[in-house]
């Protein structure tokens, strides 16, 4: 029993066009399309609009956490260079001060990183939705009875609509 659901959509997929391409009058009038949809979310410009957004929305605070670095690294040169003339006591409060900020920088870069793939995430499922939408337009536009984009081994440069894709998407092609 086949547990991977896309794997069983692909199968399923094959069954379809070997079915169809079995009985030749289907086959002749049958029009296949394949998306890149991995080029296509890279590539349009709904993709790089949400790159810009997150970017802004996350600079300050990846600022914040150089600047953190920075300043551990400071300490701890500081610390090397100066660990003989310090007393035990001054040495022992230094290297506490540092742990304590060693911790909040990885506290901080965690939630940093936690924060910033949730809402990759979410941008990520708004432009499949848009990208999607595109595809099944063209789709019905063109008239195509099926668009395939995961699970293809080869397509031809023929059936090949991620061009017509990033077009109806606003990206300018070359």
């Amino acid at each position: 029993m086949i547990r991977d659901c896309s794997v069983a959509r692909l199968l399923t997929g094959l069954m379809l066009l070997a079915g169809l391409a079995w009985s030749g009058a289907a086959s002749a009038e049958l029009k296949i399309g394949y998306v890149n949809a991995v080029k296509v979310i890279e590539e349009a410009p709904q993709g790089e609009a949400a790159l810009k957004k997150l970017e802004a929305e996350f600079g300050p605070r990846d600022k914040k956490l150089v600047e953190m670095q920075a300043r551990i690294k400071e300490m701890e040169e500081g610390l090397n260079k100066n660990t003989l003339v310090l007393k035990d006591a001054d040495r022992r409060a230094l290297e506490h001060r540092l742990n304590i900020q060693r911790r909040e920088l990885r506290r901080a870069t965690q939630e940093f990183r936690e924060d910033y793939n949730l809402r990759r995430n979410e941008e990520l499922a708004a432009l499949q939705k848009v990208v999607q939408r595109a595809i099944i337009e063209v789709a019905r536009v063109e008239r195509y009875d099926l668009i395939l984009h995961e699970g293809v081994l080869f397509a031809s440069g023929k059936t090949d609509i991620t061009s017509k894709i990033l077009k109806k998407l606003g990206k300018p092609l070359p």
